[in-house]
């Protein structure tokens, strides 16, 4: 009697603690604490105690352990707890009867638990093990059970694990169609549809892998984004959904080369891992393959801060990983590949190093047969080739060529890596190839190359890096034997390459540049010239589109220059001076110019079709200000943060993308076929002011020329510069920096060498003397005098002013290129000492600058009357900034403008030091037309937009300027040293103040080349605006006109040269510094 009471005590007892383990797993499904997991698992075991073997409930409690236990191993990675989850849920279909209706469920969760444990160990007995029991769950399930979508699902699942396992195509087609199956049955709301959704994507995304063909990615990218939609937030499954997204996505980008694609895969990687808790047994993968996305994106966009993302990732993702799991050879090797990638970048020898250690790693310890074995040893080989490159030592390149030889054999036919299997192994070769000069390798590396392209599928991404990369093994083969066959061949190669509709715009401009360089040096006289600068100018400006930063439109711009120099100047030689104008306006200045193009007015559009315009207007004015805006991602923030950032870049290129394609729609319109398209050199010519000239002057390697614009003539006028050359502007630029680092001319405030009260000079003499014995900057003016200013202008008829005429003298808006930029073509002149001056430029023309020809021809297209609301003058001094030397001179200088103003009735507003704050200097600036800065700058060569000026109050950023959008804006006078200095490497961007001032909307701008003393600035200001007020029209009223602004300097510099009595050395860097941009 009491063996049976306490038999039906303990039977209560364990339906008590199964369902107290029951309660614990549904809080741990919902929360992922690990404490409820633990605490069902402890319930779940009692219960099982509690009861004999026999026991009808033994197999309902030994199969909620099971599933605690598997839960468990799913969140920790424990093999343990799935080796008795297994145990239990044997044990549990044991003592199923074979027609219980529990049957069908518990074997698929045995299935289930056996496909876990095959993830982990890699062990193909589980996967078969797990395919058979959940085939038979399905058999056994009567139709229509409502579980029965799950089980179809779950064994879909176990089909697609050991599809990837064995490369069997035949449970990967079996696997979609049963999961096909699965989704059918499944009700519309039901809660297991995402996973049925995701898990029909994988497959898709697999059998991409094996076919190529897009339609299945594109279906498994829409198919998991669903299942991402319906998931809940807070859902334990979400991360997972996430990760199968950024998979495909990722997948897509390395295909189409679509740079979208991998910005949004980084988020959604980014997603996952913060949504996934510290000790999960998943969080390792999604580490992993976000790693693999940043590596992705460093191959586009050579951002270091993006390899080492990837490269953190991928060592936390190897950390968390335990040893002896069927992954760790695969992110071993992975992480190998971040090391090399790096390599590449950086050189450091300590990367390739670690690289090798990892991919020996991962080849140890991938079992035999695994169907990822040749991606891993193919990584290896890589990696020993890189060093080899580096090293030069031969056994890397034979252990190299070894590894790939194997790589290749374990590659499977028809699989998506062969071509890369192929193109790789060819690398090796070559690079042997180089070091010992042994033809039989050159030459199998081009027929590996030529497979591979092949085998290729159209539209690959990889299409124009392996075209690119077979045209270099051809011309070193040319180069090798001297066969015209092969430089042909190579050519051909580069050609296809670039023109390619798919892959990298970076790839491509490599290929575009090698085909012209080729085709410069064998067939100068070959048509197809123009068509490969054609090409490669289009491409750069591509790279440097308005999807991205401003900083990485310049990183981007870095290396360009001196090609869209090459094209010009070729374009000369060829007799195209046309071309060359086209090729310069497309490939210089290409940031400003894109401030420009978002700023176009669209009131032709508008009248054609206003709701089109009023898009891209939109588009426009965000593109804008996210392009001025945006923050970069820094390595140390917190994931939230740089989740944060990313989604601002996605959308910064989604708009970039919508624009494109709003342009498209435009240019279809018939008459706006050329809709922001680059200026052919007609349109360019037939916006010219209507009097003086735009002399554009090429420096290029080979040769220099200028090209002349004016109103009165049709076409460009070609004017080559024999005497002049790239050798002696280099020179004279160096002299000229020599000259004004020996005197301090850096900022305003600073000592620079002034006359004293008599003749002689203070300050430091420099010792660099010109041919003729003069000082170094008479002996830079005399040579741009008599190379390349006196030459143009005896080509244009431009004769010498009498100072006695009343005539309005001749203007030339000079648009320097190269390092011509940073030389004072405005003072080119031959000078002497005392009163006596032999000749110079001023004697012939007022000189202005333009970065761009378009920057002139727009404002002469757009031409339109300031708001005589707006027209006046908003001046500030700001003698103490912080940061900055004490320049009280600017005080004189704002008062007795200020004065001169006041007196002729002009409206003006001076607002001095501490008196204004920044944002009340911006509103200023929109409430006046013009305005006169005497303070200190400060350039910004990487980010231009964060060059300032220097206040009492903080500091005023160009960016912050032009986000103002200052459409009344007429001139600037910017009374600050060094405003027109630019930027060494991007001397064809015009990286400065005065330039950023244009596209602010200023017409005109007063700005400096160098530093300015303060005892003289002023007096060029004093005599500047003099000029302008003494020159009014009636019609002006009280507002302020700066159209004569040009004439002013000019006048201004005049005054100066006289009262410094002479050009002696000193004089001249006292007055040479200022110049004029603009219309």
């Amino acid at each position: 009697m009491f063996g049976l009471f306490l038999a039906v005590l303990n039977r209560g007892t364990a339906l008590f603690e199964n369902n107290e383990g029951a309660e614990l797993q549904g809080k741990f499904d919902n929360t992922g604490y690990l404490a409820h997991i633990d605490g069902a698992i402890s319930a779940h075991r009692r219960a099982v105690q509690h009861i004999q073997e026999s026991h009808g409930e033994m197999a309902l409690y030994a199969s909620d352990l099971a599933w605690s236990l598997y839960s468990r191993f799913n969140r920790t990675g424990n093999l343990r707890d799935v080796d008795e989850a297994i145990a239990m849920h044997r044990r549990a279909t044991r003592l199923t009867s074979e027609g219980d209706s529990d049957m069908p469920g518990r074997l698929n969760n045995l299935g289930i638990a056996l496909e876990a444990r095959f993830q982990h160990t890699g062990d193909l007995r589980d996967i078969d093990e797990a395919i058979t029991t959940q085939q038979r769950a399905v058999r056994l399930a009567p139709g229509g059970h409502v579980n029965l979508p799950g089980w179809i699902n779950s064994l879909g699942i176990s089909l697609l694990s050991r599809s990837q396992r064995t490369g069997d195509l035949r449970d990967l087609e079996e696997c979609i169609s049963t999961k096909q199956r699965a989704l059918r049955l499944t009700p519309q709301g039901d809660k297991n549809m995402p996973a049925g959704l995701s898990t029909l994507g994988n497959a898709y995304a697999v059998r991409f892998g094996r076919t190529s063909d897009l339609h299945d990615l594109n279906e498994a990218i829409t198919l998991q984004q669903r299942a991402v939609k319906l998931t809940p937030e807070g859902h334990a499954h979400k991360p997972g959904w996430l990760n199968n997204v950024g998979y495909s996505l990722q997948a897509r980008y390395e295909n189409t080369g679509d740079p979208c694609d991998i910005d949004e895969s980084i988020s959604v990687y980014q997603r996952a891992v913060q949504l996934t808790p510290e000790g999960h047994v998943d969080l390792p993968l999604y580490l992993n393959n976000l790693g693999i996305a940043f590596q992705c994106r460093f191959a586009h966009n050579t951002d270091l801060c993006d390899i080492a993302e990837s490269i953190a990732a991928k060592q936390r993702a190897v950390q968390l990983t335990p040893e002896g799991h069927a992954l760790m050879p695969g992110r071993l090797s992975n992480l190998g590949n971040a090391f090399e990638s790096r390599f590449h970048y950086t050189g450091d020898l300590r990367d390739i190093d670690e690289a090798i250690t990892a991919q020996q790693r991962a080849v140890q310890l991938i079992p035999p047969g695994h169907t990822e074995m040749h991606s891993v040893v193919g990584n290896l080989g890589n990696a020993l080739q890189c060093r080899f490159d580096r090293s030069a030592d031969l056994r890397d390149i034979a252990e190299a060529i070894a590894v790939k030889q194997r790589a290749l054999r374990l590659t499977p036919e028809g699989h998506e890596m062969m071509p890369g299997r192929l193109g790789n192994l060819g690398n090796a070769f070559d690079s042997r190839f180089q070091r010992s000069g042994a033809l039989s390798d050159i030459d199998e590396a081009i027929l590996l190359m030529q497979r591979a392209l092949n085998l290729s599928p159209e539209g690959h991404a990889d299409l124009p890096s392996m075209m690119r990369r077979l045209g270099l093994f051809l011309h070193r083969r040319y180069t090798a034997n001297g066969s015209h066959t092969d430089l042909e061949a190579s050519i051909s190669s580069f050609k296809l390459a670039a023109n390619c509709n798919s892959g990298s715009p970076r790839q491509k401009l490599d290929a575009a540049t090698r085909w012209a360089h080729l085709l410069i040096r064998h067939f100068p006289a070959s048509h197809d010239i123009l068509t490969a600068f054609d090409t490669a100018i289009r491409l750069i400006a591509l790279i440097a589109g308005v999807d991205k930063t401003i900083e990485g439109r310049y990183n981007e711009l870095r290396e360009s220059p001196e090609f869209v120099l090459l094209a010009a100047s070729s374009a000369c030689l060829h007799g195209r001076p046309d071309k060359a104008l086209e090729w310069l306006e497309s490939g210089r200045c290409l940031v400003w110019s894109q401030f420009n193009e978002l700023r176009t007015p669209l009131d032709e559009l508008r009248l054609r079709d206003s709701a089109l315009a009023q898009r891209l207007l939109d588009i426009s004015r965000r593109l804008e200000a996210v392009g001025t805006s945006r923050s970069q991602v820094d390595f140390d923030m917190p994931l939230s943060q740089k989740i944060s950032l990313e989604e601002e870049a996605r959308a910064h290129r989604k708009l970039g993308r919508e624009r494109d394609d709003l342009l498209r729609v435009i240019r279809d319109l018939p008459g706006f076929e050329a809709f922001l398209q680059p200026s052919p050199s007609s349109a360019l010519m037939s916006h010219l002011p209507k009097s003086g000239y735009i002399v554009v002057i090429i420096v290029e390697e080979r040769r220099c020329d200028a090209i002349a614009l004016s109103a009165r003539q049709d076409k460009p006028l070609h004017i080559p510069l024999p005497n002049f050359s790239l050798a002696k502007c280099n020179k004279h630029r160096n002299d000229l920096r020599t000259q004004l680092r020996s005197r301090n001319l850096r900022d305003r405030g600073e000592t620079m060498a002034v006359l004293d009260d008599g003749d002689g000079e203070r300050g430091i003499r420099s010792a660099i003397v010109g041919r003729h014995g003069e000082p170094a900057t008479q002996a830079v003016l005399r040579a741009l005098w008599e190379e390349v200013v006196s030459p143009i202008l005896k080509k244009l008829e431009i004769s010498k002013m009498d100072r006695s005429s009343t005539a309005v003298p001749p203007r030339i808006w000079w648009c320097p290129t190269g390092s011509l930029s940073f030389l004072p073509l405005h003072a080119a002149g031959i000078y002497g000492s005392g009163k006596f001056i032999s000749e110079s430029v001023l004697d012939y023309a007022v000189s202005s600058y333009t970065p761009t020809i378009t920057t002139l021809t727009e404002r002469v297209k757009n031409s339109r009357s300031i708001d005589r609301a707006v027209s006046g003058l908003f001046i500030t001094s700001q003698p103490n900034a912080p940061g900055g030397s004490p320049i009280p001179g600017t005080t004189k200088e704002v008062r007795s403008i200020y004065d001169m103003a006041t007196e002729s009735g002009t409206r003006v507003k001076k607002l001095e030091g501490s008196a204004i704050t920044i944002n009340e200097c911006l509103d200023y600036m929109g409430t006046f037309s013009s305005i006169h800065l005497a303070c200190h700058a400060s350039q910004n060569a990487a980010d231009p937009l964060k060059s300032r000026f220097l206040f009492h109050n903080g500091t005023l950023e160009l960016g912050t300027i032009i986000q103002r959008n200052l459409k009344d804006a007429d001139l600037a006078f910017l009374s600050a040293c060094q405003t027109s200095t630019g930027e060494e490497n991007l001397s064809d961007e015009a990286v400065h103040l005065a330039a950023g001032m244009l596209a602010a909307g200023y017409r005109r701008v007063v700005a400096t080349m160098w530093s300015i003393g303060d005892r003289y600035a002023p007096e060029i200001a004093k005599d500047f605006h003099q000029y302008l007020q003494s020159h009014r029209h009636p019609a002006t009223g009280h507002g302020f006109d700066g159209t004569d602004s040009a004439y002013a300097l000019h006048h201004a510099i005049q005054q100066l040269r006289l009262r410094l009595n002479g050009d002696t050395e000193t004089a001249l860097l006292a007055w040479i510094p200022y110049v004029h941009f603009g219309f």
